[in-house]
């Protein structure tokens, strides 16, 4: 059974060579959403999270809302494994995939054929695994006999196509994504969004971060506002929303 709990969790980011500039101290304190304070060394320190607590559970269809520097990107990177908690704790049961960068690991001087294993094991899957599904993560791409050429050589709707057919052939416990992953022409998104509504039934945990309203309404069970990287509101989305979006 997946579970995800958090415990006054906090995430500080140490800021180097910034303490004697005040001019630089007013530029983060500006361009951060989060708290600035310093260490017992002077450092200064921004907070982005602050005293987090909530637990999710299977079932759980989670919107994260919140203007940009709000905390919304720090933690998904921190359910996603990237980060640790600063302080408080962040316990995770699950497996976790993360769909917040559906390119990374993407080598242009390879084929599309060996990043397909390269993008798998970064995703956690071992190479008999990425084997078994080979076959059907080429034909969901359409690339055809371009498979086995360099990606350099190919558009940015085939390079996003492949990446988004290996990304989503996982399906984990716990499924983190910063908005929904819409892809391709026409014909292939019909294609991406049955495969994205396929892999969250599939999920027994979802987080997602979105600035769209309707989204949250037809995907999500519960909303999470997050403000200064703390939590504002936490509640069912059609409250959630209306006190966000307004009417």
């Amino acid at each position: 059974m997946a579970c995800i709990e958090f415990h006054n969790a906090c995430v500080d980011f140490p800021i180097y060579n910034a303490s004697s500039r005040s001019l630089k101290k007013q530029l983060i304190q500006v361009a951060t959403g989060g708290k600035l304070s310093a260490n017992d060394q002077g450092r200064v320190i921004v907070r982005a999270l602050e005293d987090l607590t909530f637990s999710l559970n299977d079932g759980d269809r989670v919107g994260l809302l919140g203007h940009n520097g709000a905390g919304k990107s720090t933690l998904l990177r921190l359910l996603s494994g990237v980060y640790a908690p600063s302080a408080g704790t962040a316990s995770i049961s699950g497996e976790v995939a993360s769909l917040i960068d559906i390119s990374l690991g993407i080598d242009p001087e390879a084929s599309g054929r060996e990043n397909i294993f390269m993008r798998g094991i970064l995703l956690g899957m071992t190479k008999s695994d990425i084997a078994e599904k080979l076959d059907e993560i080429i034909e969901f791409s359409e690339l055809g006999d371009f498979i086995d050429l360099p990606v350099r050589t190919y558009s940015s709707g085939m390079h996003l196509r492949l990446a988004f057919a290996v990304s989503t052939t996982i399906r984990p416990e716990i499924l983190i994504m910063d908005e929904w992953l819409s892809v391709g022409d026409e014909g292939f998104k019909h294609k991406a969004e049955a495969r994205m509504n396929e892999l969250v039934q599939a999920t027994s945990i979802l987080v997602i971060a979105s600035h769209s309203r309707d989204l949250v309404l037809h995907t999500c069970n519960r909303v999470i506002w997050l403000e200064h990287g703390k939590i504002k509101m936490d509640s069912d989305p059609e409250t959630v929303t209306r006190a966000y979006f307004g009417h």
